[in-house]
């Protein structure tokens, strides 16, 4: 199905429509806010570079820019693709009635089945997961595919306590105990009503911003500078207490889903949650990160810095403020704080905007 709703066309009134999300650090409820306040700068290309959730990608998006979106996991590649990239494709009820169910002529694998067991669903979600794996996998268009990734996705975090994959504790779900924290109405909703309502709510985010907008799956060093006007920089956190914000380990589930065949040979099998070896990340650690704030902001010195960041991080502001000095004349530092992230128990953390030029 394909349609074709400009950008051009959307009121400042009207309701931002990215689709919710508890990923950990979304920028959702600040994404248009970030996007106003570099409104007074010359620019049209932008790189997400550490595009996550695609919320600011999306604000750029419907702005009028060139965004070329990237983030380092497949998976949320492909939530780039589904609402960045494309322009005009949405979802119809054939694609996702019964998305948890076996059809003819498409090839079904039990790897979720087979390693997951009593880890993070029941065996009936397990079994569903792998149904739906298969089906999404067998979709040719590949805007409708990444849809159908995007909900299976949001879907799965949905069921999720703390929505992460971080610990083995579906026995959180299903205690019968009182409860402090979480929603077991959402937890035991099905699958399939969770894929259902994702899958609306992205087929309603689907806009043509007027401008060509590409989903990357590579190394935020590895653009060409010249082909960018302004680089956003949302890199992972690292707190003041030196503890970094782990995508790679949150999201292991999601991201074994596009290594699908390969997923079995990439697990940890020392870790209790069956987690993806580990990926080491220069920017998860306080040792290193701000050698890589050094890189990029070299690696992209000819463009506009944007950057996304809490006040309590390691570097600290000052610090940030400081390098970035050294590539840009002008550097200021803005306070965008909306409400706290969501499993945050910082109640002080401000969100900040540093950008030079």
């Amino acid at each position: 199905m394909s349609r074709n709703r400009q950008a051009s066309t959307i009121s400042e009134s009207e309701p931002y429509l990215f689709p919710s999300t508890r990923y950990q650090g979304s920028k959702r409820k600040i994404a248009q806010r970030i996007v106003s306040e570099l409104s007074g700068l010359d620019y049209v290309r932008v790189l997400d570079a550490f595009g996550g959730t695609a919320a600011v990608s999306y604000a750029f998006k419907i702005a009028g820019k060139h965004v070329t979106y990237n983030d380092a996991l497949r998976f949320n590649q492909q939530v780039g693709l589904a609402l960045i990239e494309n322009d005009d494709v949405t979802l119809n009820d054939k694609t996702t009635a019964n998305i948890g169910e076996r059809r003819s002529g498409v090839n079904y694998g039990l790897v979720i089945q087979e390693n997951f067991g009593d880890i993070y669903y029941t065996d009936e979600e397990n079994r569903w997961l792998d149904v739906a794996v298969g089906n999404i996998r067998s979709i040719k268009n590949q805007f409708v595919q990444a849809l159908a990734w995007f909900s299976l996705f949001q879907s799965a975090m949905s069921k999720r306590p703390y929505n992460l994959f971080h610990r083995r504790n579906l026995y959180m779900r299903m205690s019968n105990v009182e409860r402090s924290f979480g929603n077991k109405k959402t937890w035991d909703r099905s699958f399939e009503d969770h894929f259902q309502n994702f899958a609306r709510l992205a087929s309603a985010a689907v806009v043509d911003g007027g401008n060509n907008c590409v989903s990357r799956n590579q190394d935020a060093m590895d653009f060409d500078p010249s082909a960018m006007d302004l680089v956003y920089i949302d890199p992972p956190y690292v707190s003041a207490g030196g503890t970094g914000v782990d995508y790679h380990g949150f999201y292991h589930f999601l991201e074994g889903m596009m290594h699908y065949d390969d997923w079995p040979g990439m697990i940890d099998r020392t870790s209790k949650h069956h987690r993806l070896l580990t990926d080491n990340n220069g920017w998860c650690s306080d040792k290193t990160n701000e050698n890589m704030f050094r890189l990029i902001f070299e690696r992209y010195a000819s463009c506009i810095l944007a950057v996304s960041y809490r006040s309590d991080g390691i570097p600290t502001i000052e610090d940030l403020v400081t390098l970035l000095k050294r590539y840009k004349k002008s550097v200021r530092v803005i306070d965008i704080s909306a409400n706290q992230y969501a499993l945050s128990n910082r109640k002080h953390t401000r969100e900040m905007l540093i950008v030079g030029n």
